[in-house]
């Protein structure tokens, strides 16, 4: 039941019809007895700006959900943004701090390492290559590189946004041992498709499927379908794989962290989920 004393968490987005997060975020909250609800908000790109500082005058907003078209202007709408947005450019969870101020982060890259972690896989020390460096790749860079791997490959056909994110990871993480411009997987230990190649038919795999090693990690973040092309070649190559919607609920734990809610698993979280 929402009442007075509920606390408002805005899902800013545009358009609102494929939107998920309500129908994860607030049966668990009924479940639990949270006194919150995430109620999706169609905001077009040009209100935006506006649109944000007011949600955040209403008394019971508590924070925010951001999703496309907007979690790059929310970097600069925030008053405080932590490294893992700062690194990724973009932000798609906001905070009302007690003194007003706002807070941002972004979890795309943390649901990606929590799924990761969650499945027996060591990260520390590994060596990773993110393939696609848009705002879920460079996200999911971020996080790794949290995480403690020793060496980061970065690679998108735009060379030079690649290099960008370098720069930023670099002077955040000094000692991360960086490489700019391949998509060779040979060597890795973790591989991450971040580009869309896989959301329409007849798309090219992200790279060579034949130098992928079979020890080798592989995680998707498309979700057009569980298994994608590049999943199933490499599973066809003996690789142990992460799907495209297992970021999604590994992240909503961290999301409930941000907000200072109970947290649980991703398991729990989709026994409960009400999904269309």
């Amino acid at each position: 039941m929402i009442t007075g004393t509920t606390r408002l968490i805005a899902h800013l987005g545009y358009p609102t019809e494929s939107f998920k997060a309500p129908m994860i975020y607030n049966p668990y909250f009924e479940r639990e007895g949270i006194d919150a609800v995430v109620v999706p908000m169609g905001c077009r790109p040009e209100d935006y700006p506006d649109f944000l500082r007011l949600v955040f005058r209403l008394s019971n907003a508590h924070g925010a959900l951001v999703t496309m078209p907007h979690k790059v202007t929310t970097v600069g709408l925030v008053d405080d943004l932590l490294p893992t947005a700062a690194i990724a450019g973009a932000c798609n969870a906001v905070r009302r701090e007690p003194d007003g101020r706002l807070t941002g982060e972004m979890f795309d890259g943390e649901g990606f390492v929590r799924g990761v972690l969650r499945k027996g896989r060591e990260i520390a020390g590994k060596r990773a290559l993110v393939l696609g460096t848009g705002g879920v790749g460079s996200a999911i860079a971020a996080s790794l590189a949290k995480a403690g791997v020793s060496a980061l490959g970065l690679y998108d056909i735009n060379g030079p946004a690649a290099e960008a994110l370098g720069a930023r990871l670099v002077r955040y993480y000094p000692a991360l041992a960086l490489s700019v411009g391949s998509n060779d997987p040979a060597g890795f230990d973790i591989v991450v498709n971040a580009t869309p190649l896989g959301m329409k038919p007849g798309d090219p795999l992200p790279l060579e499927i034949t130098r992928l090693d079979p020890a080798t990690f592989v995680g998707e973040v498309v979700m057009a379908e569980e298994i994608t092309p590049f999943l199933a070649a490499a599973c066809g190559r003996g690789c142990a794989v992460q799907v495209g919607k297992d970021m999604l609920f590994e992240q909503i734990p961290a999301y409930l962290e941000f907000f200072g809610f109970p947290s649980t698993t991703a398991e729990d979280l989709r026994s409960v989920a009400r999904l269309r």
